[in-house]
């Protein structure tokens, strides 16, 4: 967690804890688990919307434009658009993305590490 100490000198809106902080916008826009998924998918490529739907099972058509507009709106990832018939899209990591996707990928380690453990626990409690 984040201390006051480690806060000092940061303006209001980096402390997670206010509900009112860009920081915590911020969180809660990238903390989903589409977003997280497109991430982790796009990695160091650039994939199209359809290569997109295709890698991150299960997400709608709907679901896949809100998240990848939330992205670019938060300058993670960058969408190029090329003058063809039909137009062709590509979408890329940015820097600050490529650095989520550090996190992110961290989180994934973290799942396969303890994912028995996880369904075991659930068992258990379920039981």
């Amino acid at each position: 967690m984040v201390t006051k100490q480690q806060l000092a000198g940061l303006p209001e809106d980096a402390d997670l804890r206010r509900a009112d902080s860009l920081a915590r916008e911020i969180f809660s826009d990238v903390a989903n688990k589409w977003a997280l998924l497109i991430i982790e998918a796009l990695g160091d490529r650039t994939l199209r919307f359809g290569e997109l739907r295709a890698e991150v099972e299960g997400i709608s058509h709907k679901m896949l434009t809100q998240n990848l507009r939330m992205l670019e709106r938060n300058g993670l990832l960058d969408r190029k658009v090329y003058p063809t018939v039909p137009p062709r899209v590509e979408y890329t990591l940015t820097e600050p993305g490529r650095g989520l996707r550090a996190t992110v990928d961290a989180m994934c380690g973290w799942t396969h590490r303890y994912l028995t453990h996880i369904e075991n626990a659930r068992d258990r409690f379920d039981t």
